[in-house]
């Protein structure tokens, strides 16, 4: 893949790493484009930087943090791609001189081109600190000497923030977005495979939202149908965009869609040479 422009170019395969707060995050903001990805290719590693150990009303502790980790594990097989899991409490994840290391080391192991992170304006303290330490890595990356047992990356890589509705202290900007209609049921069979999460009637979505059916099979349509609109709604809330970058016609019609904004810590991309880079077609 190559992108267009003298900014950016990548003659290689993408490596990309999309970090999440929870082994459940980066899975819903970035499993469709992960797999369009993964499919034409590129290395794509889903990061969770806590293992989510609280995220339960009936389960917690190691047992949680080893069912997540296995969850995320077997969403990730369907959207074939590489997974890391830090084993950092959930709800104790801190922007740190400690994490900002591992962070970073994961990064420059892999030697990614393109990072996601969350926005660093957040309701959920795990997600906030994400979204810094992302920031707080970006030239550390490329610093030889900031860890020197891991090599450090080529460049700087492009950083790009998930979509959120959060508006202080400004609104999520997208630069691009992606439609994934066509491998839509690997980001629903990768939800599905996460029942502590979008299943079980003590998980977290089914007793955090209202109005959750009782029944079982009620219950798990209802969390992955929320999922799914989530989907539409960005891709909805982007289609001016998304007819930019697809045309009228299909981007008209695309259904599904997640879109990103350029975090303006690491190299800087143009919405052509992004276009090149991600699975836009």
């Amino acid at each position: 893949m190559q992108a267009a422009g003298a900014q950016v170019q990548v003659t290689r395969p993408l490596r990309i790493v999309a970090m999440g707060a929870h082994p459940d995050d980066a899975e819903q903001k970035f499993g469709g484009t992960a797999a369009l990805f993964a499919a034409q290719g590129a290395k794509v590693k889903l990061m969770a930087l806590t293992n989510g150990d609280v995220g339960h009303f009936a389960q917690a502790g190691g047992p949680l943090a080893q069912r997540r980790k296995a969850e995320v594990e077997a969403c990730h097989k369907t959207l074939g791609v590489d997974t890391e899991v830090l084993d950092i409490h959930d709800g104790e994840l801190m922007p740190d001189l400690e994490t900002r290391r591992k962070v970073a080391n994961v990064i420059r192991d892999y030697q990614a081109d393109i990072v996601l992170s969350h926005r660093p304006y957040d309701y959920h303290p795990d997600h906030r600190a994400v979204g810094t330490l992302a920031n707080d890595t970006a030239v550390l990356v490329v610093a030889p000497f900031f860890s020197p047992y891991t090599p450090p990356t080529k460049k700087n890589p492009i950083y790009l923030y998930y979509s959120d509705a959060f508006t202080k202290p400004y609104p999520f900007d997208p630069i691009i977005a992606v439609g994934f209609d066509e491998v839509a049921q690997k980001k629903w069979d990768c939800i599905s495979a996460m029942p502590s999460q979008f299943g079980d009637a003590d998980s977290w979505q089914a007793r955090y939202r209202s109005n959750v059916p009782t029944d079982d099979a009620g219950r798990k349509t209802y969390l992955l149908d929320m999922v799914k609109q989530r989907s539409a709604d960005v891709a909805n809330q982007s289609r001016n965009l998304l007819v930019k970058l697809y045309g009228a016609q299909k981007g008209g019609a695309i259904k599904y869609a997640e879109s990103f904004e350029l975090n303006q810590y690491g190299t800087q991309a143009t919405a052509d040479e992004l276009k090149a880079m991600f699975p836009i077609r």
